[in-house]
């Protein structure tokens, strides 16, 4: 007989729609339907929806299509007009920022003001976006861990496109729009200050991202392993006795000595991973601003050597 699981599901679960919270919550703009995806089924419950926008989601997604349109026009003109062309150099293509001779001014179109114009709406979508997750948030009683978390990783797009270039006083600091010209600025960005690798923000935000990666494996695993005990339904299990949330605790203090507890264990998860941007983004800020070679500063700091 086949087994339900929550990964590579063998058998899909369906029932009627779970339209979600009525009572004290605005209905007014959420959509009055759901669907489910067989597709998406296979790696999850699937449904689709109800869905709410709202002003700020209408806002975000609105501005972002002007600035993915912003870029891809761009695109299309580097590309000649020629589609065949388009395809063949679309990881090549690129939209930059202004020169440095420009510094903050604004220029004209084809010299960077496009790339500002593109940076103003991208903005915009995104904080709309924020928005949008921290009013859900407080229209559903919810804490407001997901609005701080995206707040940390607009924290380092901020530092990347608005902040250290108005603090360097050029545009040209920002990241250019493109695939290869996003790789290639970061590639120049560390050989010009010496060696990200002796930045010590790069090298803590690094170190989340390997452990937020390494804690977020380790909770999915645990928790699917013991899916067939019910460890899904996490807080009925913290209840009982001799359950999935036990035997998870139990493998853990037999394998490592220790376990975090199931509210714990999201909560490392949750810091880490906002550790990432957080101090990446203090990493960046501080290149160029602070320090001008970070090799030259790890060797007057005793750990690079002389």
């Amino acid at each position: 007989m086949a087994e339900y699981q929550n990964f590579f599901t063998q058998v899909q679960v369906s029932a009627a729609p779970e339209m979600g919270m009525v009572e004290g919550v605005d209905v007014g703009q959420r959509t009055k339907g759901a669907s489910f995806s067989t597709l998406m089924g296979w790696i999850g419950n699937a449904q689709l929806g109800p869905i709410y926008l709202g002003t700020f989601g209408v806002v975000s997604i609105i501005t972002g299509l002007i600035w993915f349109e912003i870029i891809g026009f761009w695109f299309w003109r580097q590309a000649g007009y020629d589609p065949a062309v388009f395809l063949r150099d679309l990881f090549w293509l690129s939209l930059e920022p202004p020169a440095p001779e420009w510094g903050l001014r604004i220029p004209p179109l084809d010299q960077g003001g496009m790339f500002l114009l593109a940076g103003f709406f991208f903005f915009i979508s995104l904080w709309s976006w924020w928005l949008r997750t921290y009013l859900r948030a407080e229209a559903l009683g919810m804490g407001k861990h997901i609005a701080w978390a995206f707040a940390a990783a607009l924290w380092l797009v901020m530092v990347l496109g608005l902040i250290r270039p108005v603090l360097m006083g050029s545009w040209s600091e920002a990241v250019p729009y493109g695939i290869f010209s996003h790789l290639d600025w970061t590639n120049l960005f560390s050989l010009t200050y010496g060696n990200l690798f002796y930045n010590p923000f790069h090298a803590l935000s690094i170190a989340f991202l390997y452990g937020s990666a390494l804690l977020f494996a380790m909770h999915g695993a645990t928790i699917l392993s013991v899916t067939r005990l019910g460890g899904d339904r996490e807080l009925e299990q913290i209840v009982d006795r001799g359950t999935a949330s036990e035997r998870a605790a139990l493998f853990w203090r037999w394998t490592m000595g220790f376990n975090a507890t199931m509210e714990g264990i999201h909560r490392w998860a949750w810091w880490f991973a906002i550790l990432v941007p957080i101090t990446g983004g203090i990493g960046i800020l501080l290149t160029g601003t602070v320090v001008d070679n970070w090799y030259v500063w790890a060797q007057d700091h005793g750990y690079a050597p002389l």
